[in-house]
């Protein structure tokens, strides 16, 4: 573990010497993800891209990315998109990335397996904001709005996202 890793720990986040509640994914967590069974998975991840919403907050960062009208993540095994954004229309599962409630105005997209899917082995493992504090995600990693917006401001891409195999 490095200081400048994102380390999630029992007490929660812990990125250079701060703490920060989160909320793992219902599943627990899991060294053999599997599409849709709500698991965080564990080992070394990076952030490889900051996605906002620029209709709601300002970019927080330069790498920052807009999510725009049409973007949507496939969740679809099946398709050879799987795990990867795209844009509308897209017949196939997929998550919308524009959504109505706050969740995705702010997403740290992971490295979890991506840029070349394994087929079933789970897609968007994201970073993004929570519902409220302990409220399960679907196998993201959630933080509250500011704290999510300060890593957002403070991390680089390439910036490693450590889940050990139990917590």
């Amino acid at each position: 573990m490095r200081f400048d890793d994102m380390t999630l720990t029992p007490l929660g986040l812990i990125y250079r010497g701060r703490r920060y509640p989160c909320s793992i994914g219902r599943g627990g967590i899991s060294t053999h993800k599997r599409e849709g069974d709500g698991a965080t998975p564990a080992g070394i991840h990076r952030v490889v891209m900051t996605l906002y919403r620029p209709d709601r907050i300002a970019p927080p960062a330069p790498w920052a990315e807009p999510i725009l009208p049409g973007d949507l993540w496939s969740d679809a095994p099946e398709d050879a998109a799987y795990n990867t954004h795209v844009r509308a229309p897209y017949a196939q599962s997929h998550e919308a990335l524009r959504r109505a409630d706050p969740l995705y105005d702010l997403i740290l997209v992971t490295d979890w397996n991506w840029p070349v899917a394994t087929p079933g082995k789970g897609s968007c493992i994201f970073i993004h904001q929570w519902r409220r504090p302990g409220f399960p995600t679907e196998g993201c990693l959630a933080l509250k709005r500011r704290d999510l917006y300060r890593l957002a401001r403070e991390i680089t891409p390439g910036t490693r996202f450590v889940v050990p195999n139990s917590i």
